[in-house]
């Protein structure tokens, strides 16, 4: 199961992302900060207090999270496998 190891904030909702596999790159989530629980970020004071949790995906204080599937398939350009 791939994990999010490392996780850096850029400017601009932009995260750079390694994951256990050794693959790693910058993800733009500024479209994607909609709705109720994503909204929030975008305060960038918010945002940067991404942490990593004990499913290696990545989440926030106000109970939003990403998938470290999800992310490492939109880095890759490769579709998720179901789980």
């Amino acid at each position: 199961m791939i994990r999010v190891t490392d996780v850096e904030v850029l400017e601009g909702a932009r995260l750079r992302v390694e994951f256990s596999d050794g693959t790693a790159g910058q993800i733009d989530l500024s479209e994607r900060l909609f709705g109720p629980v994503f909204e929030p970020l975008r305060d960038p004071g918010l945002f940067a207090r991404v942490t990593i949790d004990e499913f290696g995906a990545l989440s926030w204080p106000n109970g939003a999270d990403l998938a470290p599937d999800a992310l490492h398939a939109r880095i890759t350009g490769r579709t998720p496998i179901p789980s």
